[in-house]
């Protein structure tokens, strides 16, 4: 009777390697489902919380978007302006840079719309009336 127990024993070394198979299985299954939810990847915030945060660093914290429109690849087009403040500005964002139609590069600024946003700057909104 000892005979046939010793023989339904598992042996410790069978036992590591099912065990790290089993490891290696699940840690697989793991990453597939990670890679396929975007989870690994790095998330581009959307173009417009992107771009009022570039013109709140240029024109200060009471900057808001008046208008946009989405431009090639990740650029977005719009006009923004200061809260209460009537005037509008022109800008061109990219992820890791913005253009205003007022900065001292009217030229680069051009080029931008151009070749980001074609059509765009056609029709300037009209100012808000101050309250």
């Amino acid at each position: 009777m000892l005979g046939r127990m010793a023989r339904r024993v598992i042996r410790t070394d069978r036992l590591i390697v099912v065990l790290g198979i089993a490891v290696l299985v699940l840690g697989g299954l793991a990453a597939w489902i990670f890679v396929q939810n975007g989870a690994l990847t790095p998330q581009e915030p959307d173009r417009q919380a992107r771009a009022l945060t570039q013109l709140r660093e240029h024109l200060g914290r009471t900057a808001e978007l008046r208008y946009t429109e989405q431009g090639d690849g990740l650029a977005l087009c719009g006009y923004a302006g200061r809260r209460g403040e009537p005037e509008v500005v022109a800008f061109v964002s990219r992820p890791q840079r913005i253009l205003l139609d007022n900065d001292p590069l009217p030229k680069e600024f051009a080029a931008m719309v151009r070749a980001d946003c074609p059509g765009f700057m056609e029709r300037r909104p009209a100012p808000r009336p101050t309250p």
